[in-house]
């Protein structure tokens, strides 16, 4: 998955901390390390799992970062696996520690679902996210008012929780101007640019900030114009994340109402990978967003 790069992107020079990446990507690095042995030894699933007293699907979930880890069950395959090195089996265990550690955004659990709290550890160890969407601007690049008025969406939220998760949203904005800044692709639907979400003036204001983030040299924003007629990603939003952890695949993520789907088969990746890169090709060029966001501000 590192060849499939879009023409002209950028090598990355992000490097994973532990303070911002928070547990999701190191129970996948620990996983995907535990499956490297096993499959090395020519282990089963179900060997594995009856070593820790488990299911061949717990031992699944473990392998592929979907849940944490007892140092105990992670001791105990390293055992089963032959790793006898105990400077080995210390970077191991340490990792799976580090996958236990809750990130900062856990403090905000009781108003994230837990299948998003997933991605956001994702998005905050990434060095490179491409995304395309379709009725909002993208959440990285919302304004304050703009976040606010889109989560009123949700009639359910009490005032108490819109406030809450506005200023998630804002917090998670820092990896684009941090020291390590992430990469940020978007390619946005022009009919996200024209509806009028929180009236009129927030709407304005939205698109001086996009107008602005553009500028930063690590955003590149694009506009999907109406005239470009249909495209290859009509089924709704998706996004790509390269994750500074190298030995990890890129992960798509698709978001829905009340879950989200992580396409994970390398076929699947790479068919996204090409939607994502014809939607680059089809948009409006980086070089004309300013010109064109300027316009449909003149038009609001």
């Amino acid at each position: 998955m590192r060849a499939l790069r879009a023409a002209g992107e950028l090598e990355d020079e992000h490097v994973l901390d532990h303070r911002q990446a928070g547990p999701t990507v190191f129970r996948m690095l620990v996983g995907a390390q535990l499956r490297r042995l096993r499959e090395a030894r020519e282990i089963t699933r179900s060997a594995a799992g009856y070593a820790i007293r488990a299911s061949d699907t717990k031992i699944s979930r473990l392998e592929l970062g979907r849940t944490g880890f007892k140092p105990r069950d992670v001791a105990d395959l390293l055992t089963l696996y032959g790793v006898t090195d105990e400077a080995e089996r210390q970077a191991m265990l340490s990792l799976a520690e580090q996958a236990n550690t809750p990130g900062w955004w856990q403090v905000y659990s009781d108003v994230v679902p837990s299948w998003f709290e997933a991605y956001i550890g994702l998005e905050q160890a990434a060095s490179v996210i491409r995304s395309w969407e379709v009725q909002f601007v993208p959440g990285l690049l919302q304004t304050e008012d703009y976040a606010r008025a889109v989560i009123r969406l949700d009639h359910t939220a009490t005032r108490s929780d819109i406030d809450r998760r506005v200023d998630l949203r804002m917090r998670r904005q820092r990896i684009l101007t941090s020291p390590g800044a992430v990469k940020l692709w978007s390619v946005i639907d022009e009919g996200a640019l024209r509806r009028l979400v929180g009236g009129a003036p927030t709407m304005r204001a939205q698109i001086e900030h996009l107008i602005e983030m553009s500028e930063l040299p690590n955003v590149t924003v694009q506009v999907m114009p109406f005239s470009s007629g249909g495209h290859a990603a009509g089924g709704g939003p998706v996004t790509i994340l390269r994750l500074a952890a190298h030995e990890l695949p890129d992960v798509v993520y698709l978001e829905q109402l009340v879950s989200a789907v992580y396409p994970d088969k390398p076929a699947e990746i790479l068919h996204y990978w090409d939607v994502m890169n014809s939607l680059s090709v089809q948009a409006e060029p980086p070089a004309r967003t300013a010109a064109t966001l300027r316009r449909i501000l003149g038009e609001l």
